[in-house]
């Protein structure tokens, strides 16, 4: 097998593992809003309970188990305080808004991660990274909508918003603790079990009885929630981020089709809209990046092709100086 069909068979891969995590997400989504009047803060609790037992698995049956490695403590830290803070308002935001509505707000998150990458990781943008990033705040302002109604739409569209600033500053602390070498599963787990200490005192104050079917919800909320983490990091496995960052807005079509098949939501014009704009921009900033990537790439071979023939040429040089 060729180098380019194992690129090309890996790219595949991660475009299905990236396929598969916006699936689990969606159906995370959507289990949480069909399971009815339960509190936030409960419906948090179950989802991140479920996560945790589902991360402790690979845990237990690895050599080194549960271990933090040495610097990762803080990163960890504000990883699980902005993943649980964006957790809990999408959820809010899930419950009183069209679930593709707060889907595409959370799917903010990488714009949001471009602008805190400067303070924690020290990485500047690029001009087209900075009209990115004001294109897709123009969309997520067609679906918020600034002048609807205060109490039902104003204000859980602001909170997924923030669920969206969550998810990206989150991010930006994972990657930061990729770098040091921290285990998935770690951040995973300890990610679920803080969300579970936060949301518990809350449970414990205001638990509102559940149905089985309710239960069985958030249950597979929590399924699909692992699917998506255990997906989304696989992927990343097989291709860069760059290549594959575009698919993960599909999340938001699935999450669309559940809206309309099960809960007869139609968004209104201007969200679609705002879905034109923001993916639209996600999709020319995946192409210029892929084209930037190709562009060095093709530079990288040149170079080596000429450091090749340069030392082709020395060895004939030294061969006739011998003869």
């Amino acid at each position: 097998m060729s180098k380019i069909q194992k690129v090309f068979q890996g790219k595949a891969k991660g475009i299905l593992c990236i396929l598969l995590a916006a699936f689990g997400f969606s159906l995370m989504t959507f289990f949480v809003r069909i399971a009815g009047d339960v509190p936030t803060m409960q419906k948090a609790f179950f989802r991140n309970a479920v996560a945790a037992v589902i991360a402790v698995i690979p845990l237990l049956r690895a050599e080194e188990k549960f271990h933090i490695k040495k610097g990762c403590g803080t990163d960890i830290f504000f990883r699980c305080l902005f993943g649980t803070s964006g957790l809990i308002c999408n959820f809010y935001a899930i419950d009183r808004l069209d679930i593709a509505d707060a889907n595409m707000l959370n799917k903010l998150s990488p714009f949001f991660a471009i602008v805190l990458s400067i303070p924690l990781l020290k990485e500047v943008p690029k001009k087209r990274d900075w009209i990115a990033v004001i294109l897709a705040f123009i969309g997520a302002l067609f679906i918020i909508r600034p002048t609807a109604s205060f109490a039902s739409e104003l204000v859980p569209g602001l909170l997924g918003l923030y669920g969206g600033f969550g998810a990206g500053t989150a991010y930006v602390f994972v990657r930061r603790l990729g770098k040091k070498g921290e285990r998935t599963p770690v951040i995973v787990l300890c990610f679920s079990l803080f969300s579970c200490l936060v949301t518990a005192p809350f449970l414990i104050l205001d638990y509102h009885p559940m149905e089985p079917k309710q239960l069985l919800c958030l249950i597979l909320a929590g399924f699909g929630a692992a699917l998506g983490q255990f997906s989304i990091t696989t992927a990343y496995k097989f291709a860069p981020a760059k290549e594959l960052s575009v698919f993960d807005y599909t999340q938001v079509i699935f999450a669309a089709i559940w809206g309309f098949l099960f809960l007869g939501e139609v968004p209104v014009p201007l969200s679609f809209l705002g879905y034109a704009i923001i993916i639209g921009t996600a999709v020319v900033r995946w192409y210029r990046g892929i084209h930037d990537t190709d562009s060095v790439s093709a530079e990288g071979e040149k170079e080596d092709e000429g450091d090749e023939e340069a030392a082709a040429g020395g060895d004939r040089a030294g061969k006739l100086q011998n003869n």
